[in-house]
């Protein structure tokens, strides 16, 4: 996809890389990085600056000025051949790898779990997320998301369709790397469904009651 606009942090990335991050969020990493070429690419330059800095640690000091020009690497204009469908489908599937093995080959024979008017959601129970969560979102158009903060970072990845909230607007391939810092309200903004993948760190903080007591009974 060559028309990403958002993508992840540099920080996400690097604790992707060195393998600190929970399993829900290392799931919608990865599957932004089969939909991704730019953050593919800062990936490998950072698996490239990690390797060589655990090698010089135990052989030679590495200087300031070989570290500024590695990582101005990263933020060099990336040109790269758009990710053939075959590298992050299955077959006819829908679906971006790794996040395939855990739904059907569509997204349209999804088993979806109604949640709020308007509002459809499909857990990932058989991925890890500790007190988090990870799950599907499938937001008709024009319903909005209540307002809501967050306990910890928030990952959303689009699949299908698009949102606009106080950040931007994300449309499929972009990823909201979200910290607790941030509070928005999203509205599903176009005539099609919007999917999205979602992992958090800790329950949303919605700010009316009514949200609140959604939260209590799905649990998000």
């Amino acid at each position: 996809m060559s028309n990403i606009h958002h993508h992840l942090t540099d920080a996400t990335l690097l604790s992707y890389s060195a393998g600190n991050l929970a399993e829900h969020m290392s799931l919608v990493v990865a599957t932004h990085l089969a939909m991704c070429p730019a953050c593919r690419k800062r990936m490998e330059d950072m698996d490239t600056i990690g390797g060589i800095e655990l090698y010089a640690g135990d052989t030679m000091a590495v200087s300031n000025d070989i570290k500024d020009t590695l990582f101005a690497m990263l933020d060099q204009p990336i040109i790269m051949e758009e990710i053939k469908v075959a590298d992050r489908k299955s077959g006819d599937s829908d679906v971006p790898q790794p996040l395939g093995q855990f739904l059907p080959d569509n997204l349209q024979n999804i088993q979806w779990r109604n949640m709020a008017p308007g509002i459809k959601q499909f857990p990932l129970e058989n991925v890890q997320a500790g007190n988090g969560t990870v799950c599907l979102l499938k937001i008709a158009p024009g319903v909005t998301i209540p307002e809501h903060g967050h306990g910890g970072t928030e990952l959303t990845l689009i699949l299908k369709g698009s949102f606009s909230d106080e950040v931007g607007r994300f449309k499929p391939g972009d990823i909201a790397d979200l910290d607790e810092n941030t509070e928005h309200q999203p509205i599903a903004d176009t005539a099609e469904d919007c999917i999205c993948l979602i992992a958090t760190e800790a329950p949303l903080k919605f700010k009316s009651l009514l949200p609140k007591v959604m939260q209590y009974f799905v649990g998000m």
